[in-house]
């Protein structure tokens, strides 16, 4: 009989390429595998359930205030009605039952101030989270990342006696949006509960080890191998209408400050030719987008929102590079190797990246592309026309791609993550 994992995510999965791998390689390995993730309302279609391979499903939880908040936050938000109706009831309350009037005038405090609505909001989502993973009897838990770690080892180890993981996809006590030290308080207390800790390498796993003295197991983030179907074809010239002779320099990726995107827009006009397509959504496009207008640069730089995964390197495959240019503003950002490093190598698009360690040990060692201060405008046009004037460069490091695509692909990479699970079963039998 095959074993049950549950899979914590706090996403709406339809774009986390690593989970994707990881439940697929279990799947593919006979386990059942249920994805526990968050339902979006801005998207209707998206299914609350569905089931994309043979035992592999997918449940997305609600994100929306528990009822009857939803209807009361916004009729109160929206309604000048709303708001002279309350009134009224506050003056007739004053007077005839104070303590049922502070009772309502705390309730509409609570819900009119926008934090404690997101407090209240992320509390429903953990509940729902919690009571989906105690909805079937499952043999293993698998917590992404530290917001999902609580839900996990609630259902593991309060309401069960199974093995747990935690696989953290970022250094959760240095990375950007997370200042308080009370995530490096809340990590090194639940780690206590944890079975297994998986981080993305080794350098971030020597600062684990630093951190909360142990080593933890490490997984790469490398992408599968792209075989392209020779009847699926995007042409990202037509597609933007892109002159054939100019070529497309690609950033894929989260939209997000530290990403260096500022900095390639700056970049651009000292580019000898060529035109930018930043590809992926987050929360400083319209910004980025204001600043390459303010630069008048319409005609040397596209936008385009994210894509499927499965789509994704058709995509990629068209660029006569790609960029990797994260800015040193957190660990997290220093120590990465991310998806579209490989991505990028996937398809034989060399690879101008930032002069981190885990970056620049593949980019150099594998002569893959051209590392540089990726604070630096200037560095990065250097590097950009140092491709673009010399096409037989850029080819070589193409054909490099071909080479190292063998060594940093998830078909080596999963039989070590399929190696902590059997470690974990045989522990455990």
């Amino acid at each position: 009989m095959s074993k049950k994992v549950a899979v914590f995510v706090w996403n709406h999965f339809t774009n986390d390429a690593r989970v994707w791998r990881e439940c697929t390689a279990l799947q593919a390995a006979g386990y059942h595998v249920d994805i526990i993730a968050l339902q979006d309302p801005k998207q209707a279609d998206l299914a609350k359930q569905e089931a994309p391979l043979p035992n592999l499903h997918i449940f997305r939880v609600s994100s929306e205030l528990p009822w009857p908040l939803i209807p009361m936050a916004r009729w109160l938000k929206t309604s000048k009605w709303a708001q002279l109706f309350m009134s009224a009831v506050a003056l007739v309350l004053v007077f005839f039952q104070p303590w049922l009037f502070l009772l309502c005038a705390l309730l509409v405090g609570l819900l009119a101030w926008r934090k404690t609505r997101t407090v209240l909001r992320r509390c429903a989502i953990f509940s729902r989270m919690v009571r989906q993973g105690m909805a079937q009897k499952y043999d293993i838990y698998h917590a992404n990342d530290l917001n999902t770690l609580p839900q996990a080892v609630l259902c593991a180890k309060l309401f069960r006696r199974k093995p747990l993981i935690y696989d953290s996809h970022e250094v959760q006590t240095s990375r950007t949006g997370y200042d308080s030290r009370l995530y490096g308080i809340s990590e090194k207390w639940l780690l206590r509960f944890t079975d297994v800790c998986i981080h993305e390498n080794h350098t971030r796993a020597s600062y684990i080890e630093e951190t909360y003295h142990f080593y933890p197991k490490v997984v790469h983030n490398y992408a599968d191998v792209f075989q392209p179907d020779p009847c699926r074809h995007i042409d990202l010239h037509d597609m933007l209408d892109i002159p054939t002779e100019e070529p497309i320099l690609l950033y894929q990726g989260g939209v997000q400050i530290g990403r260096g995107l500022d900095k390639l827009i700056q970049a651009i006009p000292l580019f000898d030719r060529g035109v930018v397509v930043i590809l992926g959504d987050g929360r400083i496009k319209e910004d980025l987008q204001q600043q390459a207008k303010t630069m008048h640069l319409a005609k040397r730089i596209r936008f385009l929102p994210k894509v499927p995964v499965a789509d994704l390197l058709y995509y990629t495959q068209n660029a006569y590079l790609g960029f990797q240019l994260l800015n040193n503003v957190c660990f997290n950002h220093y120590s990465a190797s991310s998806n579209k490093l490989f991505e990028y190598i996937m398809c034989q698009v060399p690879v101008i990246g930032a002069n981190f360690p885990e970056i620049s040990k593949v980019i150099q060692e594998e002569q893959v592309g051209l590392t540089v201060d990726s604070h630096d405008p200037v560095a990065i046009a250097q590097a950009v026309n140092q491709l673009l004037g010399n096409r037989a460069l850029r080819d070589e490091l193409s054909h490099h791609c071909l080479q190292a695509r063998e060594k940093y692909n998830w078909s080596q990479e999963k039989k070590l993550f399929l190696e902590i699970y059997k470690e974990l079963e045989d522990g455990h039998d």
